[in-house]
């Protein structure tokens, strides 16, 4: 009799040959998730201009919709690991699903800015939590090799369809009623959280766990949220207003505490010494520059398309849309690119391609674009950067990186990814603001906004040209040829 290898309290160890009936439900059950966490980076902004009518929010609350979550993500995935480490993946993965499903609940029932926000707050922690943690179920329920990698192929194939599906369900979500797009992951959520609980594995034994440090992931997370509430404030204040000039002393007040706290901490969250790593530190530039500018681009084609030219959300929906396809239709023939040109090479063929695209979409801040000659070859050209780069600068951030350090240097790496995905919407909102954007008409207000954009794009070309340190052995070519795989 076939032994089984996945039951209520999940593998003892990875088998090889034919993935069992449980293991096929574990990854439905992860990549599930996966799902879900890329659809919320995407969802809330092609809404934002009906949740800004519905609820009579400004623009410098409607932008904290989208960076609450990244704030929530960015902020707390060291200290998320940590969480793992201390309490178990298992109890940690389906108590975060649970926290998901009820933020989900509270943000599409809030009549107000604090309560919609925290929510993208809490969802973007439990995300932490679930989506890092995801892969290292994946290392330990399939067994080393082709069903191993088949397994991650599907899991990061999944997590590059959730983006592209969250533009779509939004539009359609928010012709219905904005509500529904915070609304209808919970019970998804719930459905997999009922699966998991018989087929998430039981943790094996570990090591020692790591002090989890609050303190410095209080600290952190403090700090960006009271930054990006004083950028934000002033266009319409001023710099010299109590809130403005208030939040910036409270954001360096707090960032003085996280570094004396992670300088005290016997085990920091944050570690300086791996951005000496020069493969790490160009990874990091060039995905704060590919996530950024993009996001950023998104709420100008948002609340142009949509407010100032009339467009329905499911009309904008589909007209970014082909932004996200590159990377689905890549996904699956990204390892192969890798190996067959190394990451520098695709990172700098990808890079000046969205710099390129947003250049372009100047000629489309005009009254009545055209879509065809004036949006589309934009978000082609977007769609075109992260197929060749997204994949690339994953592998390359790792690369020739010790086996020891490489989960430590993920974790700076997304929270690189994710401080852009607060910082770079903030920033653009406020030159929105200034400008009298999304008011302005014709479309000229959106243009220093999208100058914003074009100078954080901007910044992909140089972090792909720097050149690695060399090194002599076998790991001298270890970021161009044959870089670290997951």
């Amino acid at each position: 009799m076939k032994p089984s290898t996945l039951g209520p309290a999940g593998p003892s160890r990875p088998v090889s040959g034919p993935w069992s009936a449980g293991q096929w439900g574990l990854l439905l059950v992860l990549a599930g998730n996966m799902l879900i966490d890329s659809l919320e980076v995407s969802t809330a902004v092609v809404a934002l201009p009906s949740i800004g009518r519905d609820l009579a929010l400004p623009l410098s609350a409607l932008q904290a919709v989208v960076t609450g979550f990244a704030l929530g993500f960015g902020a707390l995935l060291l200290f998320g690991g940590r969480v793992v480490g201390r309490f178990g993946r298992r109890r940690v993965y389906l108590a975060a699903l649970l926290g998901f499903a009820a933020a989900s609940v509270a943000g599409g029932l809030a009549d107000g800015p604090a309560l919609l926000i925290a929510s993208r707050v809490v969802k973007g922690f439990c995300a932490a939590l679930t989506a890092p943690t995801g892969l290292a179920i994946i290392t330990t329920a399939f067994p080393e090799g082709r069903a191993r990698s088949r397994a991650v192929s599907v899991y990061a194939f999944v997590g590059a369809c959730g983006f592209t599906g969250g533009l779509v369900l939004s539009g359609l979500l928010t012709g219905v009623d904005w509500r529904w797009t915070f609304l209808f992951p919970a019970p998804v959520v719930l459905a997999l959280f009922a699966v998991g609980l018989r087929l998430i594995p039981a943790d094996g034994p570990g090591g020692r766990a790591r002090p989890c440090d609050p303190a410095g992931a209080a600290a952190l997370t403090g700090c960006l949220a009271a930054l990006v509430t004083g950028v934000v404030q002033v266009p319409g204040r001023g710099w010299d207003s109590p809130l403005a000039a208030g939040a910036f002393a409270v954001a360096a007040l707090l960032l003085g505490v996280f570094v004396r706290a992670e300088r005290r901490a016997p085990d920091p969250l944050f570690r300086p010494g791996l951005l000496a790593h020069r493969g790490l530190a160009r990874a990091m530039l060039g995905a704060v520059a590919l996530n950024g500018s993009y996001l950023g681009f998104l709420l100008v084609a948002t609340f142009q398309l949509q407010t100032t030219e009339g467009w329905s959300p499911v009309r904008t929906a589909l007209a970014l849309l082909p932004a996200s396809v590159p990377l689905v239709l890549a996904a699956p023939f990204s390892g192969r690119l890798i190996d067959r040109f190394g990451t520098r090479r695709l990172i700098a063929l990808g890079a000046p391609a969205p710099l390129l695209g947003y250049l372009l979409y100047l000629r489309a801040l005009t009254p009545q674009p055209a879509y065809a000659t004036e949006v589309l070859p934009t978000v082609l050209l977007v769609g075109l950067g992260f197929a060749l780069g997204f994949t690339a600068l994953n592998v390359q951030a790792t690369a020739g990186l010790p086996a020891a350090d490489r989960p430590v240097a993920v974790g700076h790496y997304q929270t690189a990814v994710q401080t852009a995905a607060v910082v770079a919407p903030a920033l653009v909102t406020a030159l929105l603001i200034a400008s009298g954007a999304p008011a302005a008409e014709p479309a000229e207000g959106y243009r220093s906004a999208l100058w914003l954009v074009i100078a954080l794009g901007a910044l992909g070309p140089p972090a792909a040209l720097l050149r690695p340190v060399r090194r002599s052995g076998p790991g001298r070519a270890a970021g161009r040829r044959t870089p670290a795989r997951p």
